[in-house]
């Protein structure tokens, strides 16, 4: 909803005379909390219902966290614009410890990224990890009520929704790598709205859209979804890109990793010669370990 007041006031400002409405949804990701996403479907729990609103003439836009967008869109809808990237790291909160090193064996950790599940259990195979879902509210009322000694989320939420001083400490990259668009917010319509599409181009940040486009890649290259533990980051400066990747098994046991640079106009190949790179390491491999664990 946050994201939703955000674009529509951007719009509001740009086009004074236009009447905007917030159509509140509640989508299947954001009820079932009782299982990972890994389990029940990924990424696209979060978007079906938002397409079908715009399919059915009751909305004209969606706005979404573009981690949780599918890499590839069903027929008839596209992303308009992509707005400049929040905070893409993850954020270590906790009420008694200053970071993931603090923590003693046997601590609970909880998040709902195999990403992240993969990346601390490589690093700290002392600590156990349990599931972690729900609105922000939720997540930290659990922290708080004691089920976890600390939980992994977005940094960019907790900024957006103004409790920044719940951040213990920020994750550098180098530590754990971000998903394929963290941070970043995306706006969806029906495709065959021309007008409207170049409407909202003012929104987009050229920057941002290239860094994502790149990590997208990567991540449709090996089917990316919240069901496999896959990181892609790139940041853009002066017209180049730089992009790091990792694939992962669950446990943490087996990663891959590769990193490329290049021209940040030419973001699909670049993604492309990553994932390519990644193959080289037997990211296929890993990934086939990685399916069996979550069926297990």
């Amino acid at each position: 909803m946050w994201q939703a007041e955000h674009v529509r006031d951007r719009l509001a400002a740009l086009y004074p005379d236009w009447q905007i409405e917030i159509l509140g949804m509640t989508t299947r990701g954001d009820q079932i909390l009782d299982r990972a996403l890994s389990k029940v479907g990924g990424k696209g729990l979060f978007v079906k219902e938002l397409e079908v609103a715009m399919a059915e003439g009751r909305a004209d836009l969606a706005v979404h966290s573009l981690k949780d967008v599918p890499m590839d869109l069903p027929e008839g809808f596209t992303l308009a614009a992509i707005l400049e990237r929040e905070d893409p790291r993850d954020a270590f909160v906790s009420n008694d410890y200053a970071g993931l090193d603090s923590l003693p064996a046997g601590a609970v950790i909880g998040t709902s990224s195999l990403r992240r599940q993969a990346l601390i259990s490589a690093r700290y195979p002392h600590l156990v990890i349990r599931p972690l879902r729900g609105n922000l509210d939720t997540r930290l009322r659990k922290l708080d009520h004691g089920e976890y000694a600390a939980i992994i989320l977005a940094a960019a939420g907790l900024k957006r929704l103004g409790v920044p001083e719940r951040i213990r400490a920020c994750l550098d990259p180098e530590e754990s790598l971000p998903a394929a668009g963290q941070g970043a917010m995306a706006i969806e319509i029906p495709d065959n709205r021309p007008e409207l599409h170049a409407m909202l181009a003012a929104l987009n940040h050229t920057e941002t859209a290239q860094a994502v486009a790149a990590e997208r890649t990567v991540s449709k290259a090996f089917g990316g979804s919240c069901q496999i533990p896959l990181a892609a980051f790139a940041t853009v400066d002066n017209g180049q890109m730089q992009i790091r990747a990792m694939v992962a098994t669950p446990d943490g046991t087996r990663i891959a990793k590769a990193e490329a640079t290049g021209t940040a106009d030419k973001p699909h190949e670049l993604g492309l010669k990553l994932a390519q790179a990644l193959s080289a390491q037997d990211a296929e491999a890993i990934l086939a370990v990685c399916k069996a664990q979550i069926t297990e």
